[in-house]
């Protein structure tokens, strides 16, 4: 179950929320009656500070773990509103015998915590007649036979335990990790009980329980690659039950009382679009039916004798019209429908798949917003202030790094306002009034600024830089104080309007490609001519008021909303 990473991430997908302190005793008191532990224990298990974490694995079956104070999974569940609380090794380590156990020889482990299931010539028995030390558990998971068949290990195949969680498979790897503890004293009425069922099996039986480690391992690792996974056969009342309990999902989800107009509707009709999606989805964990679950492989001869035996239970009403069976209407507030518990179907999992797909073509074609930050480098009188505060004057600096810059300065020299913490004492510091100062600021006044406007007067006297960051492109970096991008509607000749767009260079966008993609989208005239002034830009003309087409292709670039400046407006 957890061998693999998840598809979507080199680890399980998690979401985290700590669980609060009533949730963890109502968890506490489950655990406690489904083990029939003691109070204590159960304290133990279940840990005041519990996380819950709901996650996925890799074949998209979703869960829930409890995480301990110290970040060790300790339970966890399989399946969608599961109540089946299964320990993980970390709490077999504290409880070796919180459940029953199958112990395998030392060369098998490998091979069992490296993902496989456990064979059944690897389910060894009679081990204690000479000691009630064994190993720490490894691993859990829910038995693939009947517990009888393991008697017969010497001749049975196929696999006795579908493994759900091993020692160092990713669940394991979200806790602090290790090595398992030393073996552990199994007590004596306890080894005592186990023996007494071994020996009765052994009794039953007369076969011999264990084979040689070698041709084990060999068995186990040949069945594990070219054995085909399990299956099981359903019995044609297994298939029926089925099918039954797919009338009641539906019923229950899909069939409300506000979902029921489309009915009447035909038998058939009913069938395909209601009752066969309904039906449970495969899970990973189980083993795969091979038997096909629809009404050819019930015990009713018929779909309408499987849904005239619903009739008669109060579910439906049907009545025949022209040789042709129709569904009128479904008791949707029937005992049996509002008892029923819905599960995962086939549509759950089909919508699932849809939405992912969704998601994947969304990413695909989202563009990624470009990262624009704006940059100053230490220049002329601003050099000195840094030189001598001890920082690098060959650095580039954000906004938030003058901040820093000027904080570390102003506490190292004490030039907070002792009055007024927003202002800095200027004055008292010559460095920092002379890099601040300007020759038309009257001396006077220079004895007290805000902190911001220190910061503010700081930048324009170092050299302004700018870095644009675009996904799959090398950053750009280049000297200069980048402007946002100018929309603007200009109204000539009369009444005609016109959009125009410059300051587009910065943002990677060429003007051509621009004026290209704005006829199509605009349908209307375009032209790209030289940007008038000393910029060596261009600038491109839309006929029409174009802005919010503008905007929205602008936005589709990646530019951030924040870079786009827009001046006029009103409809096409």
């Amino acid at each position: 179950m957890f061998k693999k990473p998840s598809g979507e991430s080199k680890d399980l997908q998690v979401r985290d929320a700590p669980l609060r302190n009533s949730d963890r005793r109502k968890l506490k008191q489950h655990i406690i009656r489904a083990f029939s532990l003691d109070p204590d224990i159960g304290e133990e298990l279940v840990p005041d500070g519990l996380l819950s974490v709901k996650f996925k694995t890799h074949t998209d079956e979703p869960g829930v773990a409890y995480l301990g104070p110290g970040g060790d999974p300790l339970w966890f569940t399989l399946g969608i509103g599961s109540e089946d609380m299964i320990p993980t090794v970390y709490t077999l380590w504290k409880k070796p015998d919180l459940l029953p156990f199958l112990s395998t020889p030392s060369a098998v482990i490998p091979v069992l915590v490296g993902g496989a299931d456990l064979m059944i010539p690897g389910a060894l028995r009679n081990i204690f007649r000479h000691s009630t030390r064994i190993g720490s558990p490894l691993a859990v998971g829910h038995m693939a036979v009947d517990s009888d068949i393991l008697s017969e290990a010497a001749a049975a195949k196929g696999k006795a335990v579908f493994v759900l969680h091993a020692w160092n498979d990713h669940l394991f790897d979200m806790g602090q990790k290790g090595n398992p503890p030393d073996p552990w004293e199994m007590s004596h009425s306890a080894a005592d009980d186990q023996q007494a069922i071994e020996d009765e099996d052994d009794t039953e039986n007369h076969v011999s329980k264990e084979p040689l480690v070698e041709a084990l391992v060999s068995h186990l690792e040949q069945t594990q690659l070219k054995d085909p996974a399990p299956t099981i056969e359903l019995t044609k009342e297994d298939v029926s039950s089925i099918l039954h309990d797919a009338l009641l999902q539906a019923m229950k989800t899909t069939l409300s009382s506000s979902q029921t107009s489309a009915l009447p509707m035909p038998a058939s009709t009913f069938y395909s679009t209601y009752i066969l999606p309904s039906r449970p989805a495969q899970s990973p964990s189980r083993p795969s039916v091979s038997t096909p679950i629809d009404i050819k492989h019930s015990s009713h001869k018929s779909l309408a004798y499987f849904l005239k035996s619903a009739e008669k239970q109060g579910l439906l009403k049907l009545k025949e019209i022209k040789s042709e069976l129709m569904v009128f209407s479904v008791a949707t507030s029937h005992a049996n429908v509002v008892a029923h518990r819905p599960y995962l179907s086939l549509k759950d999992v089909s919508l699932r798949n849809e939405k992912r797909g969704q998601r994947e073509d969304e990413e695909r074609t989202r563009v990624k917003e470009l990262e624009v930050t704006e940059l100053w480098k230490p220049h002329l009188q601003s050099l000195k202030f840094f030189a001598d505060a001890g920082f690098d004057t060959s650095a580039r600096y954000t906004h938030t790094d003058i901040k820093a810059v000027l904080d570390k300065y102003v506490t190292d020299r004490r030039l907070v306002n002792a009055h007024d913490q927003s202002y800095i004492n200027v004055g008292a510091d010559e460095l920092l009034q002379t890099t601040v100062i300007c020759k038309s600021d009257n001396p006077a006044n220079m004895e007290f600024f805000k902190r911001e406007q220190v910061i503010e007067r700081l930048s324009d006297k170092m050299q302004s830089w700018y870095k644009i960051c675009a996904e799959g492109r090398d950053p750009v970096l280049k000297k200069g104080q980048i402007k946002p991008i100018s929309v603007v509607i200009k109204v000539r000749q009369g009444r005609k309007a016109t959009t125009l767009i410059t300051g587009f260079e910065p943002f990677l966008l060429e003007a051509v490609s621009l004026a290209e993609e704005l006829k199509t989208r605009c349908a209307s005239s375009t032209s790209v001519s030289p940007a008038p002034g000393k910029s060596s830009g261009m600038e491109v003309l839309v006929q029409g008021k174009q802005i919010k087409e503008v905007t929205e292709l602008l936005a589709s670039r990646g530019v951030p909303k924040r870079w786009v400046q827009t001046e006029g407006g009103g409809k096409k």
